[in-house]
């Protein structure tokens, strides 16, 4: 039987019994619950005790309306053989609903909401629910911050699952979303990201004036809708415009908003320091938007690599990040996941295959030029920005702030590690390259040295005869000397295969490595601890090697490890 309104008092009893401390009372709810889910009216119910006016206030429970909803869309909104699952009028009222409850104001809730519409979306968009995007984009006009905040939640979160499907037919409807969305949400970004940079600026001004402070709330609002529509604005150019690395198109829109993210992270960056002992919520508003607008950035490049790297986008990016990553000033650092993601974007040019020059002969053809032809002439054009944009003295200078800077261990790192010497070890070696500092430097470090190997290998060379001559084997405290001749083995380490040229392994470890080890200070675990990871890296070199009087033969890396693991310990 049905489920209709005179059931919504038991079914209030319900979810609150289900959320009981006490198993007898919790059980039997669950339960019922579990039975009358296959009823039909169960989701409509839901729906009514979520948008109930007179149970507001009862979180908890509207809350868990919520969940019990979004489980029962997953299982029954598709019929099924062994279920009739939920009636098309039932459906549609249940849309109509969901659209006309816009202004929740419980976030956990309205999030939830904005979950289960992208899941109706996936299965119902186009065909049984063409105007949802229509709808929404209508009653944006006439939205207030509250209302407009939870609509770009709801299409966040419906474009993203979209996004996901892989037919020809749904990907060409997602590039027709974009087609519809993509002026409107740009120009609501633009617009927000000014009355932010004003509202921040007048915060700075007027720090702790009760005038000030009754707007903090709505200015907040409009930087959560404004971080909101920078992910849509994301998902639009990544997900609704083919690659350009396969059709070589200029997409327009990478050249429009590349630059303004990037003012945008200029713009934002100075209220980093303003806020960071003034307002916390504030302050963390500042760090994710700024840490969020590079990743977009990244991600535009690595989709649409061509329109990237127009000569208005490319240069004025990476020139901005090179500037932040050499930059000789230590207390201008912001923060580290802002550093990581400036070293993400070099990396990620750096390595990008459609920026390396095509050397291959012109082909003709009869019929004009030919894809590998546009492609040829587009990656010799970057090729030279790229260039430009890196002569050998900025290169140089980057390898040595890499090196010297950032895989130089600090203060905290030493503590670390002798606090937990695994999770350090875990932290700086097992962990993906882009969610810390050094590991992300070190990867950016192999590829500038991959690229311009012929440049860089005396460099490299100096760097740690230098650290060596500095820093004697016989030393036993922790000075910058050592912690250098550590960055400066680590450095060879990472890059022995094009540093063999450069580098005699035999003299060197002979000379230096072997003394090294000799030296059995407990502070000299920071060098040991290298020492082990240049053997292994070049146990290719490694023929015979002398600890004391034993001889070792090294047969395989395998071993080498083997070895060097029961010399050490």
């Amino acid at each position: 039987m049905a489920l209709s309104a005179s059931d919504l008092p038991a079914m209030y009893s319900l979810l609150a019994n289900s959320m009981s401390g006490d198993e007898t009372v919790r059980r039997p709810a669950e339960a019922a619950l579990s039975q009358s889910e296959s009823r039909p009216g169960f989701c409509s119910c839901l729906m009514e005790v979520i948008a109930s006016k007179d149970l507001v206030s009862h979180v908890d429970v509207r809350l868990m309306a919520s969940v019990y909803f979004k489980n029962s869309i997953n299982r029954h909104w598709k019929s099924r053989r062994n279920s009739s699952g939920i009636s098309n009028e039932e459906k549609t009222h249940l849309k109509q609903k969901l659209l006309s409850h816009l202004r929740e104001e419980n976030y956990q809730i309205a999030e939830m909401l904005a979950v289960l519409i992208s899941k109706i979306a996936r299965f119902d968009y186009p065909r049984e629910w063409p105007d949802l995007f229509s709808v929404l984009a209508q009653q944006l006009h006439s939205a207030d911050v509250l209302a407009s905040h939870r609509i770009f939640m709801i299409l966040f979160r419906t474009l993203k699952e979209l996004s996901t499907k892989r037919l020809t037919a749904d990907q060409r409807n997602f590039a027709e979303i974009s087609l519809q969305l993509f002026d409107f949400c740009w120009h609501l970004w633009q617009t927000d990201v000014q009355k932010i940079i004003h509202g921040l600026s007048t915060m700075a001004q007027s720090y702790g004036s009760d005038s000030a402070e009754q707007h903090h709330d709505e200015l907040f609002l409009t930087c959560e809708r404004w971080f909101l529509c920078l992910k849509i604005v994301r998902q639009l150019i990544i997900s609704g415009f083919q690659s350009d690395a396969r059709c070589i198109q200029e997409i327009q829109p990478v050249k429009e908003v590349s630059p303004a993210l990037l003012n945008a992270v200029q713009s934002l960056l100075p209220y980093y320091s303003s806020f960071q002992n003034r307002d916390p919520k504030f302050w963390e508003f500042v760090k994710k938007a700024c840490v969020k607008l590079m990743k977009v950035l990244a991600a535009i490049q690595s989709r649409h690599p061509y329109s990237f790297g127009d000569k208005c986008v490319l240069p004025v990016v990476v020139d901005f990040c090179l500037n932040k990553i050499t930059d000789p000033e230590q207390a201008s650092l912001p923060f580290e996941e802002f550093y990581i993601q400036c070293m993400v974007m070099v990396k990620s040019v750096l390595e990008c295959k459609e920026y390396k020059p095509i050397l291959t002969g012109r082909v003709m053809d009869e019929n004009g030029v030919t894809f590998e032809q546009r492609k040829k002439i587009a990656s010799n054009t970057v090729s030279g920005i790229v260039s430009s944009l890196l002569p050998n003295e900025r290169i140089v200078l980057l390898c040595n702030i890499l090196v010297r800077r950032y895989f130089v261990l600090t203060a905290s790192d030493l503590e670390g590690w002798y606090q937990n010497p695994e999770s350090f070890h875990h932290e700086q070696d097992m962990i993906q390259w882009s969610e810390k500092l050094r590991p992300c430097a070190e990867a950016l470090y192999m590829v500038l040295f991959e690229n311009y190997s012929q440049l860089l290998g005396p460099i490299v060379v100096s760097i740690l005869q230098e650290a060596m001559n500095n820093c004697p084997p016989s030393v036993t405290e922790i000075t910058p000397a050592l912690l250098l001749k550590d960055a400066a083995y680590a450095a060879t380490a990472y890059v022995y295969y094009e540093l063999s040229n450069y580098l005699n392994f035999s003299d060197w470890f002979n000379g230096a490595l072997s003394l090294e080890l000799s030296n059995d200070h407990p502070n000299r675990r920071i060098i040991h601890r290298k020492v082990a990871m240049i053997l292994g890296h070049w146990v290719s070199e490694v023929q015979l090697f002398y600890f004391g009087f034993t001889v070792f033969f090294v047969a395989n890396f395998d071993e080498a490890l083997e070895e060097i693991a029961s010399y050490l310990l």
